[in-house]
């Protein structure tokens, strides 16, 4: 495809270049298997280059006007809104996403670009009061620098988008590392669009490659003062560590176990529809999934008939087909790991209601119930189109379910009072947690991310503001000040 094969290069210092590694990643359509393109990997030398880029260019744009910057976010929204079409095209191929999951990614795309523009103008200076006599403490908020940007597979083009845009509005430069298995709509797709947008050379770099290249080369760089990652809890740790030894900020969007809690006085058929979409959009390939959901006994019965049969309605197939609700997973190893967890699960005890079949990359929707309470499938994160039913006796005991995870992302409490769902959504130890609703959201003003693995720190609105620039106390002594000596 033309569209692949165009973008199947290197982005350094404003120049589309080839990669000089010894090795190419290849890029697949999940689906059928077509190969879409060859990108030979940048080594650890064009990472300093697209580094050191960054950072010259930086200089200038931290002193351009911010009404200069924003003008190019305008346009960059602009060129996503010319060809929708085109990206969507690549979104279903590249990642096996439906014409659902296209359109929400391209939505919340458009809504993070517009919310760029305005983080442009957001920034501001105070003054605080001073102790001594004449003197005015002057606090600046400036950005951090040269921001390296780490995206995963799943959202690539949001995910990036997200992270670059509000770093390149409030005036820093970027390097963005794409997940080797969207290396176009992730990486270089979103500096086409920029470029298309004008922004000035060597702000937006793009390297496409792999750690088996680079090894930390990305993440240990001295240039960049804050890295972002979005991906799993067990790489989010090693970048962590990476970054606290070289006294750089990271930022943490990592991975979750989300529950979706139905109380007794629940809306059951409103809920379920809730419980489907969070669960199995995207083949459930979501880091705020509701991978367990848990359903008061008294209406147990009820909900688990009309989840299993809404569930097995779904149908499964060519992702460009707008009837499909669930596409291929990212790759052979995601579809394998998924089988996997079925039959470990099954092979322990639980019982399934609904067992998928698994065809190449495909991988029918399962329900399983009956898990013991010690299972490890219900503490960790299933990427995939696997749902868990877990009853309970009342607040106090789903409560308690909720919160046995190490992780704490996302989440949603279904029920007719709801204040009663605020009490209880206030009890689960998670970043995010939604009454009457599903469990997979983002809002660009609204603080994004989770607590214990799911992640550190957060992003959108003022959190982006904060992540992605720092402040500095200047003071000016208007009068003279007395020193001891």
């Amino acid at each position: 495809m033309s569209f692949f094969s165009d973008l199947a290069h290197q982005y350094i210092d404003g120049e589309w270049k080839a990669g000089s590694g010894s090795w190419d990643i290849i890029d697949f359509n999940p689906y059928d298997g077509e190969k879409l393109a060859s990108i030979t990997v940048a080594t650890a030398d064009e990472v300093d280059q697209a580094y050191r880029a960054a950072e010259r260019a930086q200089r200038a744009w931290a002193e351009t006007n911010a009404y200069a910057r924003r003008g190019v976010f305008e346009r960059a929204l602009r060129v996503v809104e010319e060809r929708e079409e085109e990206i969507t095209g690549a979104i279903i191929a590249e990642l096996g996403g439906t014409r659902l999951k296209a359109a929400f990614e391209l939505h919340l795309t458009k809504e993070f670009l517009r919310e760029a523009i305005h983080l442009s103008l957001r920034p501001e200076g105070r003054i605080l009061p001073s102790p001594e006599d004449g003197k005015e403490n002057r606090l600046y908020r400036t950005p951090v620098g040269v921001v390296g940007v780490i995206s995963p597979f799943n959202f690539p083009l949001l995910l990036s988008v997200k992270t670059v845009a509000p770093a390149l509005a409030l005036g820093n430069a970027v390097v963005l590392k794409p997940h080797q298995s969207a290396p176009v709509t992730g990486g270089s797709l979103v500096a086409k669009i920029f470029e298309e947008a004008g922004l000035p050379a060597g702000l937006l770099n793009v390297v496409i490659t792999d750690i088996a290249e680079i090894g930390d080369a990305l993440i240990e760089h001295p240039v960049p003062s804050v890295i972002s990652f979005t991906g799993s809890d067990r790489v989010g740790r090693h970048v962590a560590t990476v970054c606290a030894s070289h006294f750089k900020r990271s930022v943490l969007e990592l991975g979750g176990n989300s529950a979706l809690i139905v109380l007794d006085d629940a809306d059951i058929d409103y809920a379920v529809d809730a419980a489907v979409f969070s669960r199995f959009v995207h083949q459930g390939q979501v880091c705020m999934a509701a991978n367990r959901i848990l359903v008061d006994r008294s209406v147990r019965t009820e909900f688990t008939e009309k989840f299993v049969a809404k569930v097995a309605s779904l149908k499964v197939g060519d992702p460009a087909d707008p009837a499909t609700h669930i596409g291929p997973l990212i790759n052979a190893s995601q579809a394998e790991a998924v089988s996997s967890v079925v039959e470990q699960a099954v092979a322990a005890g639980a019982e399934a209601l609904l067992r998928g079949t698994a065809e190449g990359n495909l991988i029918a929707p399962s329900v399983l119930t009956g898990l013991p309470a010690d299972s490890p499938v219900l503490r960790q994160e299933i990427f995939g189109p696997v749902a868990l039913l877990v009853p309970f006796d009342g607040e106090d005991e789903a409560v308690r379910i909720a919160n046995d995870t190490p992780y704490g992302l996302s989440g949603a409490v279904h029920t007719a009072d709801v204040e009663r769902g605020v009490r209880v959504a206030k009890r689960v130890r998670t970043g995010m947690i939604h009454v009457n609703d599903g469990t997979v959201h983002d809002e660009p003003v609204v603080p994004f991310g989770g607590e214990k693995n799911s992640g550190v720190g957060r992003l959108n609105g003022e959190a982006t503001v904060d992540a992605f620039t720092t402040q500095k106390w200047i003071s000016v002594q208007h009068g003279r000040s007395r020193f001891p000596f």
